[in-house]
């Protein structure tokens, strides 16, 4: 299978769309975002996908501007998926990691878990998104602050299984 990166020397088919601005603050930063997008070149061996794009993020704060690059490939066409719209679902794809991956990365330490066989990691994974969403049914959003909460009284997990 061929990629782009093999195919450096071919001409760049240039952004079917001017470059899609866009920029938020919120968290003590300011995000700007600028997205380029256009359709895939006929070269390239992936059938499947209609259109790349290339999204730059430039997060300021305080005197620091790192600039993020991330590219992205699509099967969605061009109507489907116009610059905007790909550039909420980048934003939503975080939003969900933001939200689950990290909570179970960070607050159950899923990464350094020594459960690696059979049907083990999922299962724990499955019961890890499912605390998650039973503390937040319960109107928690700090995760950590809510397994604390509930670790001290052995009453209150089961009140939140038998109240969700």
């Amino acid at each position: 299978m061929r990629t782009c990166c093999t195919h450096s020397s071919r001409p760049s088919p240039g952004p079917r769309y001017p470059p899609s601005p866009g920029t938020d603050t919120g968290h003590g930063r300011r995000t700007t975002r600028t997205i380029k997008v256009v359709d895939m070149p006929t070269w390239v061996d992936f059938t499947a996908a209609t259109q790349v794009a290339q999204l730059r993020r430039t997060v300021t704060r305080k005197s620091k501007r790192p600039v993020e690059i991330v590219y992205l490939i699509t099967s969605a066409d061009a109507r489907t998926a116009p610059p905007a719209v790909l550039t909420a679902w980048v934003q939503s794809h975080w939003q969900i990691e933001n939200s689950l991956h990290r909570v179970r990365d960070v607050t159950f330490g899923e990464d350094r878990s020594q459960i690696g066989t059979g049907n083990a990691p999922r299962i724990m994974a499955a019961l890890r998104n499912t605390v998650i969403s039973l503390l937040r049914l319960a109107g928690h959003h700090n995760i950590a602050a809510a397994l604390r909460h509930h670790a001290r009284d052995t009453d209150r997990p089961i009140n939140v299984l038998l109240t969700a």
